[in-house]
């Protein structure tokens, strides 16, 4: 089970398969499991490993939270497809998360004073610790399609204008142009947002505003939600 070397063009096009269908390396939410594997890679994927880079521009957003996020990190090798081996020879090391301290001390029937009162100063720590963790900010993944009239458009102005909307809440991705027929395509770019600061319609309005990009256009917004706090 593994990637390979994520650091390796294999390793990376073994990690972009392994997103073509999931979100996240673990379940459906943001974990330690992705911090692990974005851990293990030098840098982002290239464009044509879409699925990879969609991925690793969503962990990088989270870039200060992660150490608050869910789950426990394991080895590299504990990641990703049953049938690739792990050559890495390392990986990110087992390390436990603040749930699996010993809230009890002994197992003793009959606890002494001192098992009491480092149970108790345990306790204590590790409710300081629950109450300082930040929350989850709810992100959203927003995929954009921008159609033009026709096939005169300046698609590379049309993306130099639309990654000019510049945010503190706002990360964009990819983008890649899309065959419509008649020798027109369409601009498809990928966003992350936090959901409290920027919204479709703001982005909408601001993407229809450069009109000295093109004459006109339609503008699409497909989105889903990849994690809520």
């Amino acid at each position: 089970m593994g990637f390979g070397d994520l650091k390796s063009p294999a390793g990376l096009q073994e990690l972009n398969n392994y997103l073509a269908d999931k979100s996240y390396i673990e379940g459906y939410v943001l974990s330690q499991a992705d911090v692990a594997v974005f851990e293990a890679v030098s840098g982002p994927p290239p464009a044509d490993l879409c699925h990879a880079l969609r991925w690793y521009n969503h962990i990088k957003s989270y870039e200060k939270e992660k150490a608050s996020l869910p789950g426990v990190k394991k080895t590299l090798g504990k990641y990703g497809p049953v049938d690739v081996e792990d050559t890495t020879g390392s990986g990110a090391t087992e390390s436990k998360d603040d749930d699996d301290i010993d809230l009890f001390g002994s197992d003793d029937e009959e606890e002494s004073e001192e098992a009491k009162r480092l149970r108790e100063e345990r306790l204590a720590q590790y409710e300081s610790k629950k109450a300082k963790k930040p929350a989850l900010v709810a992100k959203s993944s927003i995929l954009l399609d921008v159609k033009p009239w026709d096939d005169e458009t300046d698609m590379a102005k049309l993306d130099e204008c639309v990654r000019s909307i510049q945010a503190d809440s706002l990360v964009w991705g990819s983008s890649k142009l899309v065959p419509l027929g008649n020798g027109i395509k369409k601009l498809q770019i990928q966003c992350v947002v936090e959901d409290d600061e920027v919204g479709t319609d703001m982005l909408e309005e601001q993407i229809t505003a450069f009109e000295d990009c093109w004459a006109d256009l339609f503008l699409k917004m497909s989105f889903n939600k990849i994690n809520k706090a």
